[in-house]
């Protein structure tokens, strides 16, 4: 299982404090601006994890996550969303989607590490 992390996500700020987190931590990142580049990064490489928001211009996060889960390689990589949306109903569309989980912005980095440690092995 590849230990690279992929975070996609429209914020360039989201972005680096994560980047920033798990780098810190050890794990080898790249990022990706909106769900469609995210998806051509996860095409063309390999990933143990992938983190994105929902609301993102070209591509929201539930429509990267179908299409992911349609490819053999990422039918079991875990796929978390880190997203402002809170709500029941949206959660509801990222299980159905695929998602993994659901971890709400602002985030707590040391409570982000545990999340990746559980879900990556």
């Amino acid at each position: 299982m590849a230990k690279k992390i992929l975070i996609v996500d429209d914020s360039p700020s989201i972005r680096q404090m994560v980047s920033f987190t798990l780098t810190t931590a050890g794990y080898q990142i790249d990022e990706a601006a909106d769900g469609k580049q995210g998806l051509t990064k996860a095409q063309a490489g390999s990933y143990g994890l992938i983190f994105t928001d929902q609301n993102m211009p070209v591509m929201d996060g539930l429509t990267m996550i179908r299409s992911l889960r349609a490819l053999p390689a990422y039918k079991t990589v875990p796929i978390l969303m880190l997203t402002t949306e809170s709500g029941d109903e949206m959660k509801s569309q990222g299980r159905a989607a695929g998602a993994s989980g659901w971890l709400v912005k602002p985030f707590d980095p040391q409570k982000l590490l545990d999340v990746v440690k559980r879900v990556m092995p």
